[in-house]
């Protein structure tokens, strides 16, 4: 499947799947901050001016955020990929334990708002489930 790489750094890699509409971020390591923002950013980015609808997160290697960075992404980066469209999420939860708590109530609260959220363990699991789930976009439409 074609993947094009938007940004990669010591914290993490940004693709996006021209095909599918899928973004997928990797997390290298934990991420936090300014760091963790951008890559979110340039993920809703892409929502927005490509009209995807998917997401995957493979946050395995970060762990617990901070309550700032869970703030912020609920006032800025929540709205604008919810208002683009975002209808699916496979989840590679985090290795540490603090990190599975954290995700949890964002698991549960964007499951509440529309999102269908399968949790994996293995990537190329959830490129696949991601791929079969079918979605018209709002915006760059299929």
């Amino acid at each position: 499947m074609l993947k094009e790489k938007i940004m990669e750094n010591e914290y993490a890699t940004l693709w996006y799947y021209p095909e599918s509409k899928i973004v997928h971020h990797k997390f290298h390591k934990f991420i936090y901050g300014e760091k963790f923002r951008n890559i979110l950013m340039k993920g809703a980015d892409l929502f927005e001016e490509k009209g995807c609808t998917k997401w995957l997160s493979d946050d395995r290697k970060n762990s617990a955020l901070p309550q700032e960075d869970l703030a912020w992404g609920d006032a800025n980066w929540k709205p604008r990929v919810m208002n683009a469209g975002w209808k699916h999420w496979a989840l590679l939860m985090p290795d540490k334990t603090a990190g599975k708590l954290n995700l949890r109530p964002l698991v549960e609260q964007y499951s509440k708002e529309g999102v269908t959220v399968e949790i994996f363990e293995d990537e190329d699991e959830a490129l696949k489930w991601l791929e079969n789930q079918h979605t018209t976009s709002k915006a760059g439409g299929m």
